[in-house]
């Protein structure tokens, strides 16, 4: 929790996300990276959540980021892109911080190649949302702020399994 009693979430992008908007239109949609961030900032202060909202292309730049989850944020929402389907890394990274993390997607992964319907995020993930396109962010905001406000008692983190 920030020092103004506010809740603090990453909002954390991996590689291609960048891409929003110009890739794919007729999988990803026509949003761009820029207009989710905008978007999120605004449900964000409605929810009481400080974000910091960041892309990168780069495994060890996001598990570094996740990291820093140990001394600055109280939970995370993540899209992962490819490395949802490869990365053993970032799942490890995401277990061993004991923050909230929610997984999402913007196309349906499960209507698409069989290779993406298996996430090694989706394991230590408090939940997912996916298909549900750019507005998928603001449900993941809005479903972190629950869980960080006590979730109704539920239980959360890569221990519910």
């Amino acid at each position: 929790m920030s020092p103004n009693g506010t809740h603090t979430a990453l909002v954390l992008n991996g590689p291609n996300l960048n891409l929003l908007g110009r890739r794919e239109p007729e999988v990803y949609g026509a949003t761009t990276l820029a207009e989710i961030e905008a978007e999120c900032t605004m449900v964000a202060a409605r929810l009481n959540l400080e974000i910091d909202f960041r892309q990168s292309n780069h495994e060890g730049t996001l598990i570094d980021a996740i990291h820093e989850s140990f001394d600055r944020f109280d939970g995370i929402v993540i899209n992962p892109g490819g490395l949802s389907h490869t990365s053993v890394a970032l799942q490890d990274a995401l277990a061993a911080v004991s923050v909230p993390v929610v997984e999402v997607h913007v196309s349906n992964v499960h209507r698409r190649e069989e290779f993406r319907h298996m996430s090694y995020v989706s394991a230590v993930a408090s939940a997912v949302i996916i298909g549900a396109g750019a507005h998928g962010y603001t449900l993941a905001l809005e479903h972190l702020a629950w869980l960080l406000d006590d979730g109704g008692g539920v239980l959360v983190g890569a221990a519910d399994s």
